[in-house]
Protein backbone atom coordinates (compact mmCIF):
# COMPACT_ATOMS: atom_id res chain seq x y z
CA UNK A 1 0.00 0.00 0.00
CA UNK A 2 1.35 3.39 -0.99
CA UNK A 3 0.84 6.77 0.69
CA UNK A 4 -0.12 8.27 -2.68
CA UNK A 5 -2.86 5.71 -3.43
CA UNK A 6 -6.57 6.42 -3.09
CA UNK A 7 -7.12 3.34 -0.92
CA UNK A 8 -4.60 4.65 1.61
CA UNK A 9 -5.76 8.28 1.65
CA UNK A 10 -9.51 7.76 1.57
CA UNK A 11 -9.96 4.32 3.17
CA UNK A 12 -7.05 3.06 5.28
CA UNK A 13 -6.05 6.34 6.95
CA UNK A 14 -9.56 7.51 8.01
CA UNK A 15 -10.35 4.09 9.50
CA UNK A 16 -7.04 3.90 11.39
CA UNK A 17 -7.33 7.40 12.84
CA UNK A 18 -11.02 7.07 13.73
CA UNK A 19 -10.56 3.84 15.70
CA UNK A 20 -7.35 5.10 17.34
CA UNK A 21 -8.96 8.29 18.65
CA UNK A 22 -12.11 6.44 19.66
CA UNK A 23 -10.08 4.08 21.82
CA UNK A 24 -8.12 7.02 23.17
CA UNK A 25 -11.33 8.82 24.10
CA UNK A 26 -12.41 5.71 25.99
CA UNK A 27 -9.06 5.86 27.83
CA UNK A 28 -8.02 2.50 26.39
CA UNK A 29 -4.42 3.45 25.64
CA UNK A 30 -3.09 -0.09 25.40
CA UNK A 31 -5.90 -1.05 23.01
CA UNK A 32 -5.09 2.04 20.95
CA UNK A 33 -1.43 0.97 20.80
CA UNK A 34 -2.46 -2.56 19.81
CA UNK A 35 -4.73 -1.11 17.12
CA UNK A 36 -1.81 0.89 15.66
CA UNK A 37 0.31 -2.27 15.68
CA UNK A 38 -2.36 -4.21 13.81
CA UNK A 39 -2.89 -1.36 11.34
CA UNK A 40 0.87 -1.04 10.74
CA UNK A 41 1.23 -4.77 10.07
CA UNK A 42 -1.74 -4.70 7.70
CA UNK A 43 -0.13 -1.75 5.91
CA UNK A 44 3.22 -3.56 5.62
CA UNK A 45 1.87 -6.94 4.56
CA UNK A 46 -0.97 -5.68 2.39
CA UNK A 47 0.46 -6.89 -0.94
CA UNK A 48 2.25 -10.07 0.23
CA UNK A 49 1.25 -10.98 3.81
CA UNK A 50 2.44 -14.60 3.80
CA UNK A 51 6.00 -13.59 2.96
CA UNK A 52 6.36 -10.18 4.62
CA UNK A 53 4.60 -10.60 7.96
CA UNK A 54 6.57 -13.66 9.19
CA UNK A 55 9.78 -11.85 8.25
CA UNK A 56 9.15 -8.65 10.16
CA UNK A 57 7.53 -10.38 13.15
CA UNK A 58 10.45 -12.80 13.55
CA UNK A 59 12.89 -9.88 13.28
CA UNK A 60 10.94 -7.94 15.92
CA UNK A 61 10.79 -10.95 18.27
CA UNK A 62 14.54 -11.62 17.92
CA UNK A 63 15.55 -8.03 18.63
CA UNK A 64 13.01 -7.62 21.43
CA UNK A 65 14.41 -10.54 23.42
CA UNK A 66 18.03 -9.58 22.70
CA UNK A 67 17.20 -6.05 23.89
CA UNK A 68 15.63 -7.30 27.12
CA UNK A 69 18.71 -9.40 27.85
CA UNK A 70 21.00 -6.47 27.05
CA UNK A 71 19.13 -4.39 29.60
CA UNK A 72 20.07 -6.93 32.26
CA UNK A 73 23.61 -7.85 31.26
CA UNK A 74 24.92 -5.23 28.77
CA UNK A 75 27.13 -7.95 27.32
CA UNK A 76 29.29 -7.19 24.29
CA UNK A 77 28.89 -10.78 23.14
CA UNK A 78 25.11 -10.47 23.30
CA UNK A 79 25.23 -7.19 21.37
CA UNK A 80 27.40 -8.88 18.73
CA UNK A 81 24.88 -11.72 18.43
CA UNK A 82 22.00 -9.28 18.01
CA UNK A 83 23.70 -7.00 15.49
CA UNK A 84 25.19 -10.01 13.69
CA UNK A 85 21.76 -11.62 13.39
CA UNK A 86 20.29 -8.45 11.92
CA UNK A 87 23.14 -8.12 9.43
CA UNK A 88 22.83 -11.77 8.42
CA UNK A 89 19.13 -11.30 7.71
CA UNK A 90 19.80 -8.16 5.69
CA UNK A 91 22.77 -9.79 3.96
CA UNK A 92 20.79 -12.84 2.88
CA UNK A 93 17.95 -10.93 1.29
CA UNK A 94 19.94 -8.01 -0.08
CA UNK A 95 23.47 -9.19 -0.84
CA UNK A 96 23.41 -12.94 -1.49
CA UNK A 97 22.99 -12.52 -5.24
CA UNK A 98 25.60 -9.75 -5.38
CA UNK A 99 28.15 -11.87 -3.50
CA UNK A 100 27.57 -14.87 -5.80
CA UNK A 101 27.98 -12.69 -8.90
CA UNK A 102 31.17 -11.15 -7.52
CA UNK A 103 32.56 -14.57 -6.59
CA UNK A 104 31.79 -15.90 -10.06
CA UNK A 105 33.51 -12.93 -11.69
CA UNK A 106 36.62 -13.22 -9.52
CA UNK A 107 37.00 -17.02 -9.49
CA UNK A 108 35.69 -17.87 -12.93
CA UNK A 109 33.21 -20.42 -11.56
CA UNK A 110 29.53 -20.37 -12.41
CA UNK A 111 27.50 -20.69 -9.22
CA UNK A 112 23.77 -20.17 -9.78
CA UNK A 113 22.55 -16.77 -8.64
CA UNK A 114 19.91 -17.09 -5.91
CA UNK A 115 16.56 -15.64 -6.92
CA UNK A 116 15.61 -13.70 -3.78
CA UNK A 117 13.06 -10.88 -3.84
CA UNK A 118 14.06 -7.97 -1.61
CA UNK A 119 11.36 -7.37 1.04
CA UNK A 120 10.26 -3.74 1.14
CA UNK A 121 11.55 -1.71 4.06
CA UNK A 122 14.04 -4.34 5.28
CA UNK A 123 16.98 -1.91 5.23
CA UNK A 124 15.09 0.65 7.30
CA UNK A 125 13.59 -1.60 9.97
CA UNK A 126 16.89 -3.46 10.28
CA UNK A 127 18.87 -0.25 10.84
CA UNK A 128 16.21 0.99 13.28
CA UNK A 129 16.61 -2.18 15.35
CA UNK A 130 20.41 -2.16 15.21
CA UNK A 131 20.28 1.36 16.65
CA UNK A 132 17.90 0.08 19.34
CA UNK A 133 20.26 -2.74 20.35
CA UNK A 134 23.23 -0.39 20.59
CA UNK A 135 21.16 2.10 22.61
CA UNK A 136 19.99 -0.73 24.89
CA UNK A 137 23.60 -1.79 25.40
CA UNK A 138 24.49 1.81 26.28
CA UNK A 139 21.54 2.05 28.67
CA UNK A 140 19.78 4.68 26.54
CA UNK A 141 16.62 2.62 25.75
CA UNK A 142 14.45 1.72 28.72
CA UNK A 143 11.05 0.65 27.31
CA UNK A 144 10.69 -3.09 26.68
CA UNK A 145 6.94 -3.77 26.68
CA UNK A 146 6.29 -6.06 23.67
CA UNK A 147 3.42 -4.16 22.04
CA UNK A 148 5.19 -0.82 22.41
CA UNK A 149 8.37 -2.28 20.93
CA UNK A 150 6.45 -3.77 18.02
CA UNK A 151 4.89 -0.36 17.40
CA UNK A 152 8.33 1.27 17.58
CA UNK A 153 9.55 -0.94 14.72
CA UNK A 154 6.39 -1.23 12.62
CA UNK A 155 4.82 2.26 13.02
CA UNK A 156 3.43 2.58 9.50
CA UNK A 157 4.38 6.20 8.68
CA UNK A 158 8.10 5.40 8.87
CA UNK A 159 8.20 1.64 8.29
CA UNK A 160 8.91 1.40 4.55
CA UNK A 161 11.45 4.17 3.96
CA UNK A 162 12.20 5.93 7.23
CA UNK A 163 13.14 8.34 8.61
CA UNK A 164 15.45 6.22 10.77
CA UNK A 165 14.69 7.16 14.35
CA UNK A 166 15.86 6.25 17.85
CA UNK A 167 13.78 4.45 20.46
CA UNK A 168 14.37 7.17 23.05
CA UNK A 169 13.04 9.95 20.81
CA UNK A 170 9.83 8.21 19.70
CA UNK A 171 8.46 5.82 22.31
CA UNK A 172 8.06 8.35 25.16
CA UNK A 173 5.58 10.12 22.88
CA UNK A 174 3.31 7.06 22.92
CA UNK A 175 2.97 7.44 26.69
CA UNK A 176 1.61 10.98 26.50
CA UNK A 177 -2.11 11.08 27.33
CA UNK A 178 -2.76 14.00 24.99
CA UNK A 179 -1.56 12.06 21.94
CA UNK A 180 -4.50 9.65 22.32
CA UNK A 181 -7.04 12.45 22.02
CA UNK A 182 -7.98 14.11 18.74
CA UNK A 183 -6.39 17.55 18.50
CA UNK A 184 -7.39 19.79 15.61
CA UNK A 185 -4.04 21.60 15.72
CA UNK A 186 -2.03 18.39 15.47
CA UNK A 187 -4.32 17.03 12.76
CA UNK A 188 -4.26 20.22 10.71
CA UNK A 189 -0.50 20.61 11.03
CA UNK A 190 -0.01 16.97 10.02
CA UNK A 191 -2.43 17.27 7.13
CA UNK A 192 -0.46 20.26 5.86
CA UNK A 193 2.78 18.27 5.89
CA UNK A 194 1.07 15.31 4.22
CA UNK A 195 -0.42 17.44 1.44
CA UNK A 196 2.94 19.12 0.78
CA UNK A 197 4.63 15.73 0.59
CA UNK A 198 1.96 14.38 -1.76
CA UNK A 199 2.41 17.43 -4.00
CA UNK A 200 6.18 16.87 -4.06
CA UNK A 201 5.69 13.26 -5.09
CA UNK A 202 2.96 13.65 -7.71
CA UNK A 203 3.56 17.14 -9.13
CA UNK A 204 7.37 17.20 -9.07
CA UNK A 205 8.96 13.75 -8.68
CA UNK A 206 6.61 11.84 -10.97
CA UNK A 207 6.74 14.59 -13.60
CA UNK A 208 10.56 14.76 -13.49
CA UNK A 209 10.67 10.98 -13.92
CA UNK A 210 8.90 11.31 -17.26
CA UNK A 211 11.90 13.28 -18.55
CA UNK A 212 14.80 11.57 -16.78
CA UNK A 213 13.80 7.92 -17.18
CA UNK A 214 13.81 7.80 -21.03
CA UNK A 215 17.29 9.34 -21.13
CA UNK A 216 18.78 6.84 -18.68
CA UNK A 217 16.97 4.00 -20.43
CA UNK A 218 18.48 5.13 -23.74
CA UNK A 219 21.96 5.19 -22.20
CA UNK A 220 21.44 1.70 -20.73
CA UNK A 221 20.38 0.43 -24.17
CA UNK A 222 23.60 1.75 -25.71
CA UNK A 223 21.95 4.58 -27.62
CA UNK A 224 23.75 7.86 -28.19
CA UNK A 225 22.86 10.47 -25.59
CA UNK A 226 23.74 14.05 -26.42
CA UNK A 227 25.32 16.64 -24.16
CA UNK A 228 22.06 18.48 -23.48
CA UNK A 229 20.08 15.27 -23.07
CA UNK A 230 22.68 13.94 -20.64
CA UNK A 231 22.46 16.97 -18.38
CA UNK A 232 18.67 17.03 -18.62
CA UNK A 233 18.68 13.39 -17.49
CA UNK A 234 21.13 13.99 -14.64
CA UNK A 235 19.40 17.13 -13.36
CA UNK A 236 15.97 15.59 -13.87
CA UNK A 237 16.87 12.54 -11.82
CA UNK A 238 18.42 14.73 -9.12
CA UNK A 239 15.10 16.51 -8.76
CA UNK A 240 13.08 13.30 -9.09
CA UNK A 241 15.01 11.60 -6.30
CA UNK A 242 14.85 14.59 -3.97
CA UNK A 243 11.16 15.29 -4.41
CA UNK A 244 10.29 11.59 -4.31
CA UNK A 245 12.18 10.82 -1.10
CA UNK A 246 11.58 14.12 0.68
CA UNK A 247 7.93 13.88 -0.38
CA UNK A 248 7.67 10.47 1.27
CA UNK A 249 9.38 11.83 4.39
CA UNK A 250 7.04 14.83 4.58
CA UNK A 251 4.05 12.52 4.23
CA UNK A 252 5.43 10.25 6.98
CA UNK A 253 6.04 13.24 9.26
CA UNK A 254 2.54 14.53 8.55
CA UNK A 255 0.91 11.18 9.28
CA UNK A 256 2.71 10.93 12.62
CA UNK A 257 1.83 14.53 13.48
CA UNK A 258 -1.86 13.72 13.07
CA UNK A 259 -1.60 11.82 16.35
CA UNK A 260 0.89 14.22 17.92
CA UNK A 261 4.05 12.18 17.28
CA UNK A 262 7.10 14.10 16.03
CA UNK A 263 9.39 12.21 13.67
CA UNK A 264 12.88 13.61 12.99
CA UNK A 265 13.41 15.75 9.90
CA UNK A 266 15.23 14.05 7.05
CA UNK A 267 15.94 16.85 4.54
CA UNK A 268 16.92 20.50 4.75
CA UNK A 269 16.92 21.86 1.17
CA UNK A 270 20.04 19.84 0.22
CA UNK A 271 20.44 21.43 -3.21
CA UNK A 272 21.08 24.77 -1.52
CA UNK A 273 24.35 23.36 -0.15
CA UNK A 274 27.56 25.27 -0.85
CA UNK A 275 29.84 22.26 -0.32
CA UNK A 276 29.62 18.47 -0.24
CA UNK A 277 30.13 18.52 3.54
CA UNK A 278 27.15 20.87 3.77
CA UNK A 279 25.17 18.63 1.39
CA UNK A 280 25.48 15.64 3.73
CA UNK A 281 24.31 17.76 6.62
CA UNK A 282 21.11 18.37 4.64
CA UNK A 283 20.49 15.13 2.70
CA UNK A 284 18.92 12.03 4.32
CA UNK A 285 19.92 13.41 7.71
CA UNK A 286 18.73 10.43 9.76
CA UNK A 287 20.87 8.03 7.71
CA UNK A 288 23.84 10.40 8.05
CA UNK A 289 23.23 10.45 11.81
CA UNK A 290 23.07 6.65 11.92
CA UNK A 291 26.30 6.23 9.92
CA UNK A 292 28.03 8.81 12.11
CA UNK A 293 26.91 7.41 15.47
CA UNK A 294 27.09 3.68 14.74
CA UNK A 295 29.88 3.41 12.18
CA UNK A 296 32.08 6.49 11.78
CA UNK A 297 32.53 7.22 15.51
CA UNK A 298 33.06 3.54 16.50
CA UNK A 299 35.72 3.35 13.77
CA UNK A 300 37.54 6.16 15.55
CA UNK A 301 35.93 9.23 14.00
CA UNK A 302 38.34 12.14 14.03
CA UNK A 303 39.99 11.14 17.31
CA UNK A 304 43.03 9.38 15.83
CA UNK A 305 44.49 11.99 13.55
CA UNK A 306 43.59 13.37 10.11
CA UNK A 307 44.72 10.34 8.08
CA UNK A 308 42.63 7.92 10.12
CA UNK A 309 39.74 10.37 9.92
CA UNK A 310 39.89 10.34 6.12
CA UNK A 311 40.02 6.54 6.05
CA UNK A 312 37.02 6.39 8.38
CA UNK A 313 35.09 8.80 6.18
CA UNK A 314 35.85 6.77 3.07
CA UNK A 315 34.92 3.45 4.70
CA UNK A 316 31.69 4.92 6.09
CA UNK A 317 30.58 6.26 2.72
CA UNK A 318 31.54 3.06 0.89
CA UNK A 319 29.37 1.06 3.27
CA UNK A 320 26.66 3.71 3.00
CA UNK A 321 26.72 3.27 -0.77
CA UNK A 322 26.50 -0.51 -0.41
CA UNK A 323 23.53 -0.07 1.93
CA UNK A 324 21.66 1.64 -0.90
CA UNK A 325 22.00 -1.32 -3.22
CA UNK A 326 23.84 -4.58 -3.87
CA UNK A 327 25.68 -3.44 -6.98
CA UNK A 328 29.05 -1.96 -7.81
CA UNK A 329 27.63 1.30 -9.13
CA UNK A 330 26.26 2.00 -5.63
CA UNK A 331 29.68 1.24 -4.15
CA UNK A 332 31.26 3.66 -6.63
CA UNK A 333 28.65 6.28 -5.72
CA UNK A 334 29.46 5.89 -2.02
CA UNK A 335 33.20 5.95 -2.68
CA UNK A 336 32.84 9.06 -4.81
CA UNK A 337 31.06 10.89 -2.01
CA UNK A 338 33.64 9.57 0.43
CA UNK A 339 36.32 11.23 -1.69
CA UNK A 340 34.25 14.42 -1.84
CA UNK A 341 34.05 14.51 1.96
CA UNK A 342 37.75 13.75 2.39
CA UNK A 343 38.68 16.63 0.09
CA UNK A 344 36.17 18.93 1.79
CA UNK A 345 37.47 18.24 5.29
CA UNK A 346 41.08 18.40 4.10
CA UNK A 347 40.44 21.87 2.64
CA UNK A 348 38.80 22.89 5.92
CA UNK A 349 41.91 21.77 7.82
CA UNK A 350 44.16 23.76 5.48
CA UNK A 351 42.03 26.87 6.02
CA UNK A 352 42.22 26.44 9.78
CA UNK A 353 46.01 26.31 9.52
CA UNK A 354 46.11 29.38 7.29
CA UNK A 355 47.61 27.41 4.39
CA UNK A 356 44.53 27.92 2.21
CA UNK A 357 42.72 31.23 2.04
CA UNK A 358 39.06 31.38 3.00
CA UNK A 359 36.90 32.33 -0.04
CA UNK A 360 35.45 35.85 0.08
CA UNK A 361 31.92 36.08 1.41
CA UNK A 362 30.26 37.41 -1.76
CA UNK A 363 27.24 36.49 -3.83
CA UNK A 364 29.39 35.42 -6.79
CA UNK A 365 31.51 33.17 -4.59
CA UNK A 366 28.42 31.54 -3.14
CA UNK A 367 26.98 31.07 -6.64
CA UNK A 368 30.16 29.37 -7.80
CA UNK A 369 30.26 27.15 -4.70
CA UNK A 370 26.62 26.20 -5.16
CA UNK A 371 27.01 25.42 -8.87
CA UNK A 372 30.13 23.30 -8.40
CA UNK A 373 28.51 21.40 -5.52
CA UNK A 374 25.36 20.69 -7.52
CA UNK A 375 27.38 19.49 -10.53
CA UNK A 376 29.40 17.09 -8.36
CA UNK A 377 26.20 15.79 -6.75
CA UNK A 378 24.67 15.22 -10.21
CA UNK A 379 27.79 13.30 -11.28
CA UNK A 380 27.25 11.04 -8.29
CA UNK A 381 23.56 10.62 -9.12
CA UNK A 382 24.52 9.30 -12.56
CA UNK A 383 26.18 6.32 -10.87
CA UNK A 384 23.26 6.00 -8.46
CA UNK A 385 20.64 5.91 -11.23
CA UNK A 386 22.48 3.86 -13.86
CA UNK A 387 22.11 0.09 -14.05
CA UNK A 388 25.88 -0.50 -14.10
CA UNK A 389 29.22 1.25 -13.77
CA UNK A 390 29.71 0.95 -17.54
CA UNK A 391 26.43 2.73 -18.29
CA UNK A 392 27.31 5.45 -15.80
CA UNK A 393 30.73 6.04 -17.35
CA UNK A 394 29.18 6.19 -20.81
CA UNK A 395 26.63 8.71 -19.58
CA UNK A 396 29.30 10.80 -17.86
CA UNK A 397 31.35 10.81 -21.05
CA UNK A 398 28.43 12.46 -22.80
CA UNK A 399 28.20 15.11 -20.08
CA UNK A 400 31.66 16.46 -20.86
CA UNK A 401 31.76 16.09 -24.65
CA UNK A 402 29.80 17.59 -27.51
CA UNK A 403 29.11 14.29 -29.24
CA UNK A 404 25.52 13.81 -30.26
CA UNK A 405 22.82 16.42 -30.44
CA UNK A 406 19.69 16.95 -28.46
CA UNK A 407 16.50 14.99 -29.08
CA UNK A 408 12.82 15.72 -28.92
CA UNK A 409 13.00 15.01 -25.19
CA UNK A 410 14.57 18.42 -24.63
CA UNK A 411 11.75 20.93 -24.94
CA UNK A 412 10.78 24.20 -23.31
CA UNK A 413 8.39 22.45 -20.86
CA UNK A 414 11.22 20.13 -19.78
CA UNK A 415 13.59 23.01 -19.11
CA UNK A 416 10.81 24.95 -17.37
CA UNK A 417 9.98 21.98 -15.13
CA UNK A 418 13.62 21.61 -14.08
CA UNK A 419 13.92 25.36 -13.44
CA UNK A 420 10.78 25.35 -11.26
CA UNK A 421 12.01 22.26 -9.39
CA UNK A 422 15.28 24.00 -8.55
CA UNK A 423 13.62 27.31 -7.70
CA UNK A 424 11.36 25.68 -5.12
CA UNK A 425 14.50 24.63 -3.25
CA UNK A 426 15.26 28.27 -2.54
CA UNK A 427 11.83 29.33 -1.32
CA UNK A 428 12.11 30.04 2.41
CA UNK A 429 10.14 27.51 4.42
CA UNK A 430 7.30 28.88 6.50
CA UNK A 431 8.06 28.50 10.20
CA UNK A 432 6.37 25.45 11.67
CA UNK A 433 4.96 27.45 14.56
CA UNK A 434 3.23 29.85 12.17
CA UNK A 435 1.61 26.99 10.20
CA UNK A 436 0.55 25.29 13.42
CA UNK A 437 -0.97 28.50 14.77
CA UNK A 438 -2.86 29.17 11.54
CA UNK A 439 -4.39 25.72 11.15
CA UNK A 440 -5.28 25.52 14.85
CA UNK A 441 -7.67 28.46 14.35
CA UNK A 442 -9.59 26.76 11.55
CA UNK A 443 -12.85 24.92 12.16
CA UNK A 444 -12.45 21.18 11.47
CA UNK A 445 -15.36 20.96 9.00
CA UNK A 446 -14.20 23.57 6.44
CA UNK A 447 -10.60 22.49 6.93
CA UNK A 448 -11.55 18.88 6.22
CA UNK A 449 -13.46 19.91 3.10
CA UNK A 450 -10.51 22.03 1.89
CA UNK A 451 -8.03 19.24 2.61
CA UNK A 452 -10.16 16.68 0.78
CA UNK A 453 -10.40 19.00 -2.22
CA UNK A 454 -6.63 19.59 -2.18
CA UNK A 455 -5.86 15.87 -2.05
CA UNK A 456 -8.33 15.19 -4.86
CA UNK A 457 -6.83 18.01 -6.95
CA UNK A 458 -3.27 16.74 -6.45
CA UNK A 459 -4.17 13.17 -7.38
CA UNK A 460 -6.02 14.48 -10.46
CA UNK A 461 -3.30 16.86 -11.65
CA UNK A 462 -0.49 14.37 -11.15
CA UNK A 463 0.53 11.74 -13.70
CA UNK A 464 -1.88 8.85 -14.19
CA UNK A 465 -1.29 5.75 -12.10
CA UNK A 466 0.23 5.28 -8.66
CA UNK A 467 4.01 5.39 -8.93
CA UNK A 468 6.00 3.63 -6.19
CA UNK A 469 8.57 5.56 -4.17
CA UNK A 470 12.18 5.15 -5.28
CA UNK A 471 13.51 4.28 -1.82
CA UNK A 472 11.08 1.37 -1.45
CA UNK A 473 13.63 -0.78 -3.31
CA UNK A 474 16.35 -0.12 -0.71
Amino acid sequence: MLFNSAQFIFVFLPIVLSVFFLLGRLREQMLAVMWLVIASLVFYGFDDPYRLLPLILSSIAFNFFIGRMLLRSQSRALLAIGVGGDLLLLGYFKYAGFLVETLNAVSGIALPRPNIDLPIGISFFTFTQIAFLVDAYRGEAREYEPFHYTLFVSFFPHLIAGPIYHHKEIMPQFHLQENFRFDISNFGFGLTWFALGLAKKMLFADVAAQYATPIFNAAAAGQAVGLVDGWIGACGFALQLYYDFSGYTDMAIGLALMIGVRLPLNFDSPYKALSLVDFWRRWHMTLSRFLRDYLYIPLGGNRKGPRRRYVNLLVTMLLGGLWHGAAWHFVVWGGLHGCYLVVGHWKGTLRERGVLATPPDTRWTHTLQWASTFVLVCVGWVFFRSDSVGTALSMLGRLVTFQGGSTALVTVPVLLAIAIGMAVQFVPRAPGAAIRSAVSKLHPVPMGIAAGFALFAITTLGPRGVAPFIYFQF
